[in-house]
Order: C-alpha cells, then structure tokens, then sequence
C-alpha cells in the first residue's frame, strides 16, 4: 500500500483563525469509532474492512492507517472507548470495582452493571460479532482478551484479594480461579442464550460462588 505524503496546512489569510486540529482529530477518531462498532454488528467482522468502516465515517483510509495497523485495533479500541463513554455518562470511573466491605454486595453490583451493559444495544451486537470470530480467530481472540478481558479480571482479582486481607475469604485461594466461577458461567449464559439473563441470575452466581453448595 502506497503511503502519501502528509500535505501542509495552508497559512489562512490576516484576521482569520487557525483551524483546530486537534478538534477535528477528536471528531474524526469519534466518527470511526462510531462506524466501525456499527459494521461489526451489523456485516460481522470478516466483512468489516477498514474502506469501508472510512467510508461510512466520513474520512480517507489513510486517516485510519495512520493511527491504527488493523481493523482489530480499530475496534478493540473503540470498544474501551464505549465503555469509557457509558461510565462517564452514568457518572461512574470506568473500570472499577467498588471496595465497601462488603464483597457479596460488591460483586453483585458489579455483575448487574455487566448485564445491563451486555444487554444495551449499543454492546451486544458488535460483542457478539467479535467473541464469535475470536473463537475461530485465534490472532483476533487473543487481541480481544488482552486488551478487553484481562483489564477487567484484574480488577476482579484485586477486589478479591483486597478480600482475602480482610479476612473475608480463604486465604489459600487463587482469586485468578475463583473470579471464573461467577465470570465464566455469566459469559456462557449470555453467549450461548442458554437461559435468562439477568439481575437475579447473577446474584444467585455470587452467593453460590462465595456460600457454596453444601448445607451450612
């Protein structure tokens, strides 16, 4: 692919202002985040192109190459960057894991958020296109767990060791294994629609997860 040769703003005439760069970087990096999420969800990932998610943004290709290598960049990135944006609008940080004290309680709030968020519109279609090509994917499936997945089961791994300082769970076990047994089973019910999905459901994996199954 030829690159070209970046062209110099010209001088605007007296009087008149400097255009803002950064401005229209901002809009334009908005316009293809917004167009690459709307692609994957409705052609599939093997269908979105980086033509056509410029196209639909409104921009040149080679805006697009030169900030990101790949079409899986572009989307992995627009991905955080949608989660930021929800975070921000329910007046949240992004990320986090609340610490009250109360780790059934915090589990379970943030387990909710996870549903409502994989329920909205907005998510579920483009995090269905790509966790289905991550399976047959491997390059795509490992990109998609390190930058989305793994950020996430840290934050779960520390809330749960914060836990275990605490004295509120074991202290001999792996919080890397345990975070699965509430995570896991939620990703398998969502992916595979094998039964509800809700609020109910993943209060009663949290209670199960921390209480176990056996008469106490």
């Amino acid at each position: 692919m030829a690159v070209q040769k970046p062209t110099r703003n010209p001088t605007p005439p007296p009087g008149k202002p400097h255009p803002d760069v950064s401005r229209r970087s901002a809009r334009s990096r908005r316009a293809i985040y917004e167009a690459a999420l709307a692609l994957v969800a409705e052609a599939g990932y093997p269908r979105t192109t980086i033509e056509g998610i410029a196209a639909r943004a409104g921009v040149g290709k080679q805006t697009i190459y030169r900030w990101w290598n790949s079409k899986a960049d572009v989307l992995l990135e627009a991905f955080l960057d949608l989660g930021e944006q929800a975070a921000q609008a329910a007046g949240q940080e992004p990320y986090t894991i609340p610490d009250t004290g109360d780790l059934a309680a915090d589990l379970k709030a943030v387990l909710r958020a996870t549903v409502d968020e994989l329920k909205d519109p907005r998510f579920e279609a483009p995090s269905r296109a790509l966790a289905a090509e991550g399976v047959v994917n491997e390059q795509l499936g490992r990109e998609f767990v390190a930058k989305l997945l793994e950020p996430s089961l840290r934050l779960y791994v520390d809330r749960l060791r914060a836990a275990q300082d605490a004295g509120q769970i074991r202290p001999d076990i792996d919080p890397r294994i345990a975070l699965e047994l509430f995570v896991s089973p939620l990703a398998q019910r969502w992916l595979q629609r094998t039964a509800p999905f809700s609020h109910e459901y993943t209060d009663t994996l949290v209670d199960y997860a921390l209480y176990g199954l056996l008469p106490r």
